[in-house]
């Protein structure tokens, strides 16, 4: 039997129904739900982060979901702080559920995330606007080599994070992630699909959102600062969803460009959780999968 205070984690690419597995775990464990999807944080952002309905959740309680305004920037070292205070704090099995990947090794793993400062990110970004990525990377080399040899200077949104951590820490920005190392006792289990079955899922699920309302749960969202939102606007579907409301895109090239961006993702996703050794991977059509989860967790 593992610790009593075991944490649970379901991960991997979107569409591959980790919220109904997380679901199904917590109501056979007696345990609560930790959102790690960055999208689903977002208050409002409901039908195009696939966020389930208060009255699909069967009484489970769930954690870091709505609980940020679509003008707030995500902050990984916020959530960092938010969801670990969760997870310990739930009495029974906690259950992480997420697919952005930096998200689920902040919550998990020994990995400090270094803090963060508009002010300070504003300042090299407009440095980095007015001068180019190029010299801001040279400005970076100066004061901190490690990481400006593993970051491209193409990679401005990069470069900008490593010269606002040098400047608020005094140390290097960890530009390569460490070894993996859980801060508790966890077990993960990663959903995977078939390659085309899991596009057709994504192609079915993009045409569902705009079924569902997307474009009206975004107008919707315009009065509360979506537009302002650096991270929220940015968002597969209602970036697409948005450029159709204001006439850049038809409906059906929205669509399609939502579909075509998830793929893109869902293959980043991939390779983001592909190489941690930690991770007991099932087949997410199995139909045993939640026998097959629990069995690995007990």
């Amino acid at each position: 039997m593992p610790h009593q205070r075991a944490i649970i984690a379901v991960v991997g690419a979107t569409a591959t129904g980790k919220s109904a597995l997380g679901l199904a775990l917590a109501e056979a464990l007696g345990g609560e739900i930790v959102n790690a999807d960055a999208m689903q944080l977002y208050r409002g952002m409901d039908i195009g982060t696939a966020k389930l309905p208060p009255g699909e959740r069967r009484g489970i309680r769930h954690h870091q979901l709505d609980v940020l305004d679509v003008n707030q920037e995500a902050s990984v070292a916020t959530y960092q702080r938010a969801a670990r205070a969760d997870l310990d704090a739930i009495a029974g099995h906690a259950i992480l559920v997420g697919g952005s990947g930096l998200y689920v090794r902040a919550a998990l793993d020994s990995l400090d995330i270094p803090p963060t400062d508009p002010r300070v990110r504003a300042r090299w970004e407009s440095y980095a606007a007015q001068h180019g990525p190029l010299a801001a990377h040279h400005r970076l080399a100066r004061v901190d080599p490690a990481a400006a040899e593993h970051i491209l200077p193409t990679n401005a949104r990069r470069v900008v994070r490593a010269l606002e951590v040098n400047e608020l820490t005094g140390a290097p920005f960890l530009a390569v992630l460490p070894e993996r190392t859980y801060r508790m006792p966890t077990i993960t289990i990663g959903l995977r699909r078939d390659r085309g079955e899991l596009d057709e899922l994504i192609a079915r699920r993009a045409e569902q959102m705009w079924a569902d309302g997307l474009v009206e749960e975004v107008d919707g969202l315009l009065p509360l600062g979506l537009r302002d939102g650096r991270t929220a606007r940015t968002a597969i579907g209602y970036q697409q969803a948005l450029a159709q409301l204001d006439g850049e895109l038809t409906q059906r090239q929205a669509i399609d460009a939502t579909i075509a961006a998830t793929r893109r993702f869902v293959r980043r996703q991939e390779s983001w959780f592909r190489p941690d050794p930690r991770i007991h991977w099932l087949d997410a059509a199995s139909p045993d999968l939640i026998s097959q989860a629990l069995a690995l967790i007990r």
